[in-house]
């Protein structure tokens, strides 16, 4: 039987125009290469699953190719490439600083380093989670990484860098990564899904990455769980948003025609029968609020594209905001918002959200007496 390799590790990129979502880093490494302006010292701070190791490992590998191509990237064919690839490169070391964070593993570190590289050009020391070093830890690195030997360079990742001491971050060439844009992560599981032969549903793949939370890694566990949840080498959006809890849209829909029709008992049973499907009330409340400012964007042809959802979705949500005034649903964010803020302190909170849905049905007709008694009085 054949092992199953993780996507997160089998899709890891391997040059830097593979990496996802990060250009602004990329790009940097690449013409720091190029143009031989490299620091002995990089610090890669930024949330989780974005790319920080990924990026560490590249650019280990690069500067100790020995055919690097003209745009920087690594040949991936000459034998320094080849033992980086089969993780038997002697040039590239990594510490897990989580659990090697005392003052003596780093002094063992810094005897080290003064040791030249049997072959190529760098001995790269890749640091994760760099935050979690003492203070004497950090201390005894000081002044090797201020003035570390030609041959030596150092790569240190974190996700936590208001840990990190200043005369640390002095030290470092410093690059934030970003959270990876949804279009970006949807797109790359797209890839894979096409490189695994596996059917998929767009509406899918960008409910996996807005879950996600702009980290691919959680994104790549995720499509992994719902491949194995399918069975069927199919990805759909109905298995997603079962396997994941997530209340679907549609609801959200229903829920807003109901209030524009000003149906009470329309809105209540809809809430009750999201009730019965285990669904918690203070997540409808915030999936209702960030329905309401998907239609606000959609009343201006200028901000329908931050709505990020398939063309199907934005055409229904075109279509629903303009039957919803902007007055309704500027009124109807403001009663979300208390609401949510009120939710956990409420000791009935079932009738909580019902008082905010009978408010909101409500706001239609509250609305029309206020323009009505505007226009009385201009008169």
């Amino acid at each position: 039987m054949e092992n199953f390799v993780v996507s997160a590790r089998k899709y890891r990129p391997s040059d830097f125009k593979s990496v996802v979502g990060q250009n602004h880093i990329t790009t940097t490494l690449k013409n720091a290469i190029v143009n031989n302006h490299l620091a002995q010292a990089f610090l890669f701070c930024g949330p989780r699953g974005v790319g920080k190791t990924t990026c560490a490992r590249i650019l280990a590998k690069t500067i100790n190719c020995e055919s690097r191509l003209e745009s920087g990237e690594a040949c991936n064919a000459c034998s320094s490439c080849e033992a980086f690839n089969s993780s038997s490169s002697f040039n590239v070391h990594e510490l897990d600083a989580a659990s090697n964070n005392t003052v003596d593993e780093i002094r063992n570190l810094v005897e080290q380093v003064r040791y030249v590289p049997q072959k190529g050009k760098y001995k790269v020391y890749i640091i994760d989670e760099v935050h979690m070093l003492s203070t004497a830890a950090f201390n005894a690195f000081l002044k090797t990484l201020e003035e570390p030997p030609k041959h030596a360079v150092f790569i240190l990742a974190t996700t936590e860098k208001h840990k990190i001491l200043p005369t640390i971050l002095s030290r470092c060439q410093i690059f934030d990564f970003n959270r990876i844009q949804v279009q970006d992560i949807s797109q790359h599981l797209a890839y894979i899904a096409k490189e695994e032969g596996i059917n998929y549903e767009d509406e899918a793949l960008r409910l996996i990455a807005s879950k996600a939370d702009g980290a691919l890694r959680d994104a790549l566990s995720i499509f992994d769980l719902i491949v194995t949840f399918s069975a069927g080498n199919k990805v759909t959006y109905q298995e997603t948003i079962g396997n994941l809890h997530v209340l679907d849209y549609d609801y959200y829909f229903k829920t807003t025609e109901a209030l524009l029709d000003e149906s009470i008992s329309q809105a209540l049973l809809i809430f009750d029968e999201i009730l019965k499907k285990g669904f918690d009330g203070h997540d409808f409340l915030v999936g209702l609020s960030e329905h309401f400012r998907e239609l606000m964007v959609c009343k201006d042809a200028d901000t329908v594209e931050l709505l990020q959802v398939s063309e199907a979705v934005k055409s229904r949500y075109t279509t629903q905001a303009a039957k919803a005034p902007v007055s309704f649903l500027l009124s109807a964010l403001n009663i979300c918002n208390q609401a949510d803020m009120a939710y956990k302190s409420s000791k009935n909170q079932r009738l909580h959200v019902e008082l905010v849905l009978m408010k909101l049905a409500k706001l239609p007709h509250a609305i029309n007496l206020a323009a009505l008694a505007d226009s009385k009085k201009k008169a």
